[in-house]
């Protein structure tokens, strides 16, 4: 039986994976994947599975978000209405 945390957990995932598919401020985008990075790496945890969270927290949260956050400094942080 799922508990408390793993259907909050679910329902934070799925909120912020609509936000990142419907944000067009990408700085925004990149902070809610983040997070959403973080909160999967707890529900690996929870799964019991070591190896999988400390993976997702380092390379989902971490060098992920620091190469998107690379990638916004160097070109626009909103994307153009017209595409």
């Amino acid at each position: 039986m799922i508990g408390w945390f793993g259907v909050g957990s679910l329902v934070f995932l799925l909120t912020c994976a609509i936000i990142v598919a419907r944000t067009r401020d990408l700085l925004a985008a990149t902070i809610v994947f983040a997070a959403y990075s973080l909160v999967m790496a707890m529900t690996w945890q929870q799964l019991r599975a070591p190896d999988v969270a400390i993976t997702e927290a380092a390379l989902g949260a971490g060098v992920t978000t620091l190469l998107f956050l690379l990638a916004i400094a160097r070109t626009r942080r909103t994307e153009d209405e017209s595409a």
